[in-house]
């Protein structure tokens, strides 16, 4: 049973607070942004709080200084109302109506409300925007703030590569509905813009030079999200009643500053309080398909030691999709280190969650196979490793291999093998969390489980018998040996021909 009211899909500031659901505070930060004004952009992965954010702020401008009782702005703001524009691309309907017009109606209902009459010989959605701007300054007497949520969705959605198009001509449309805020400077108090990309400035945001990133900014790094700090200070009683370093390894990790806080996504977090059991949430919502597809096209498994500079990071032209920043920004990867002189950051996975069901979902990108997906494979390994059966471990890893398209194997056969095995014995490794490496070198899979400790290598067309050479010569087991666990080294041949296991050779090692 659920200790508190947790505020799981609700995106509106004053719903959670008149509805009694817990607020992690985040108006310090608001009142950093609101003092500063200017122009704002934030990037952060979906789910993650930022239609709070914009709610908060809207809900501050709006003056309702009864919701921010007892929050850090409370006694820091005049709450004095402003004129305010708040789209969010997810709810306008583009799909159906077309962005122009989509964008042309939401501009059209925001001067209803405010009972303003636009020309309706305003065809072009820059010259309405800017009308809308106007009018409303004129109105108030006061400067207009602009919110917008999920810039980016009318390109994102359209990423697979079959609809590229689609995705060049909402870049344009959004290019030219942007292009006036630069000369409405005058007439603007706040502008702040959120996405879980960041396309490249010149791409979208071509005229707005004073465009302030806030992405990995270190004073914002804990702007949405939940840090530790804030978990023990909102969730006591949720800590003592669950494993809390369990949930740390499952949950936290995010970053977007070597120096900041790791955190929490929230939706994850609050889905397991109220529900109790350690699950994929966040995953489960939707990942891009392009995503996969792009990382199967480029043979990108590897998500070890991955690095990335400052400027790569915060930026990508989806022409020429570089997967890494794109991975960054939408949540998949995290800053773990940074190596000043070279100004390159290293970056993984940021949790367990993440981890586990981006690489699950990679292996059957690969597999292919609606039969045996890569968790039930990796599953039978495992059962394979348990009950020592050479021929169960032969036969589960043919069926990694039994349904790749014939054309696809003869044209890509080592990078599919390499990917398929990597893929496969890394999630062996997530799911009992026992992946070892030595000081000797890398074994393809070292795995560590109660029934004992098994390091294989694989060959490709070579042999068995020089598998199990490598483990020996490279001496994987040497620092198990004495760990009270029986070893055992398995050299695995593979034949690009038959694409199946063409030997096992399998054997327990003992200390000398």
């Amino acid at each position: 049973m659920a200790i508190q009211k947790y505020p799981i899909g609700h995106q509106d500031f004053k719903k959670i607070i008149t509805g009694n659901f817990v607020y992690v505070d985040k108006t310090s930060y608001v009142h950093m942004l609101v003092e500063q004004g200017g122009y704002f952009f934030l990037s952060r992965p979906r789910r993650f709080g930022k239609s709070l954010l914009l709610s908060t702020l809207l809900y501050l401008f709006k003056g309702e200084k009864a919701l921010f009782k007892g929050l850090h702005i409370e006694d820091k703001w005049d709450f004095e109302e402003y004129p305010v524009i708040r789209i969010s691309f997810s709810d306008i309907g583009y799909r159906t109506k077309g962005l122009t017009k989509a964008i042309s109606n939401e501009l059209t209902n925001i001067a209803e409300k405010e009972g303003i009459s636009l020309n309706v010989g305003l065809q072009d959605i820059d010259d309405k925007f800017k009308a809308l701007v106007h009018a409303l300054h004129a109105k108030y007497q006061k400067q207009v703030v602009i919110l917008i949520d999920e810039y980016d969705k009318p390109i994102i959605d359209y990423l697979d590569q079959d609809q590229l198009p689609k995705a060049r001509e909402n870049r344009g449309i959004l290019k030219s509905f942007y292009s006036i805020l630069k000369d409405a400077d005058p007439y603007l108090k706040l502008v702040f813009i959120t996405g879980v990309s960041k396309f490249s400035q010149v791409s979208i945001f071509s005229d707005l030079n004073n465009l302030n990133d806030l992405s990995i900014d270190l004073d914002y790094n804990e702007i949405c999200g939940i840090s530790q700090l804030e978990l023990e200070q909102y969730f006591p009683m949720e800590l003592e009643k669950f494993d809390a370093e369990k949930i740390r390894h499952w949950y936290n990790g995010y970053r977007w500053h070597i120096k900041g806080d790791t955190l929490y996504n929230p939706f994850s977090i609050l889905n397991f309080f109220n529900k109790g059991d350690f699950f994929n949430y966040w995953y489960t919502t939707g990942t891009p398909t392009f995503l996969m597809e792009i990382s199967k096209r480029e043979h990108f498994y590897r998500f070890e030691e991955i690095t990335a500079d400052s400027l790569s990071l915060q930026s990508f032209n989806f022409e020429d999709i570089n997967l890494v920043p794109i991975l960054f920004q939408t949540g998949y990867l995290t800053i773990k280190d940074y190596d000043e002189v070279m100004d390159n950051f290293t970056l993984s996975f940021p949790n367990h969650e993440v981890k586990g069901a981006y690489l699950n979902k990679l292996a059957d990108t690969y597999i292919q196979s609606q039969i045996f997906p890569a968790k039930i494979i990796m599953t039978n390994l495992i059962k394979a490793l348990k009950t020592k059966s050479a021929a169960s471990l032969q036969e589960n890893i043919n069926k990694a291999f039994e349904h790749i398209p014939g054309p696809l194997w003869e044209k890509d056969n080592e990078r599919f093998y390499h990917a398929i095995v990597h893929l496969l014995f890394s999630l062996m490794g997530v799911y009992i969390n026992s992946e070892v490496h030595t000081k000797e070198g890398r074994a393809d899979a070292l795995i560590q489980i109660e029934e004992g400790i098994f390091c294989l290598e694989f060959k490709l067309d070579k042999s068995a018998e020089e598998a199990l050479a490598q483990i020996h010569d490279k001496a994987y087991l040497a620092p198990f040996l004495n760990k009270g666990k029986p070893c055992h080294a398995i050299g695995i041949n593979f034949s690009k021909e038959k694409k199946e296991v063409e030997k096992i050779l399998w054997e327990e090692v003992k200390l000398a």
